[in-house]
C-alpha cells in the first residue's frame, strides 16, 4: 500500500498534479497536520484544532482539489519542527506560501515572522509593523488567523504589559512554546 501512494504521489508531482501535499507530524501537543504547495509551506493545524477532514476540505476549497499525502514532500518541514521542538533550532529555514492570507493580516503575518526566536512582541508593536498601529484588534485577528503557527510565531505576541493574551492552540501551547524559548511568563 505504502509503495502503490509513494508512486502515485510521484506520478501525480511528475504530471504537475500535485497542488498540494500534506502530512501528519508528531508534536509535543500532539499531531501537527502540515501542508505545503510548490511555493512553500501553507499550512500547519493545532493538535487541539486538529480535524484532518476539515483542514483538507479547507485546502480542496481555497487552494485547489489535488491535495494528495505525501510525506516525502514535508521530509524538511518535519525535521526542522523536530528540531525547534528538540530546542536545537532557534530560526526555520522553509519557504513560505502566504495565499491563504491578504490584506493587512498577509502583513502582521510577516511582521510576526520578523520576530526572533525567544523575544516577543505586543499586538501594538505588529500593528505598528504592519503599517497601522490603531489596528491593535486586527493584529490580534491576524494572530488567531495565521494558517502557519510556530513557523510564524503567533505565540510570541502578547498583549501590552506582558499578559499572554489569546492562542490558537490554547494558552497551555502558547506558554509551553515561550518557556521552551525562554520567555519568562507573567
Amino acid at each position: 500500500m505504502k509503495a502503490s501512494l509513494e508512486h502515485l504521489t510521484e506520478r501525480a508531482t511528475a504530471e504537475g498534479l500535485l497542488d498540494v501535499a500534506y502530512t501528519t507530524v508528531d508534536s509535543p501537543f500532539g499531531p501537527l497536520l502540515v501542508a505545503t504547495t510548490p511555493k512553500g509551506l501553507v499550512k500547519i493545524s493545532f493538535p487541539v484544532v486538529y480535524d484532518p477532514d476539515e483542514t483538507l476540505e479547507e485546502l480542496a476549497s481555497r487552494i485547489s482539489p489535488r491535495v494528495l499525502e505525501a510525506p516525502a514532500k514535508l521530509d524538511d518541514v518535519r525535521r526542522q519542527l523536530d528540531l525547534y521542538f528538540e530546542g536545537r533550532l532557534h530560526e526555520f529555514d522553509l519557504p513560505l506560501d502566504w495565499q491563504l492570507t491578504a490584506g493587512f493580516r498577509r502583513k502582521a503575518q510577516r511582521a510576526i515572522a520578523r520576530i526572533p526566536y525567544g523575544q516577543t512582541r505586543s499586538y501594538t508593536e505588529i500593528a505598528r509593523s504592519a503599517g497601522n498601529e490603531r489596528a491593535v484588534r486586527a493584529a490580534g485577528t491576524a494572530c488567531g488567523a495565521n494558517p502557519i503557527p510556530i513557523v510564524v510565531p503567533c505565540h510570541r505576541v502578547l498583549r501590552s504589559g506582558g499578559a499572554l493574551g489569546g492562542y490558537g492552540g490554547g494558552l497551555r501551547m502558547k506558554e509551553a512554546l515561550l518557556r521552551m524559548e525562554g520567555v519568562g511568563i507573567r
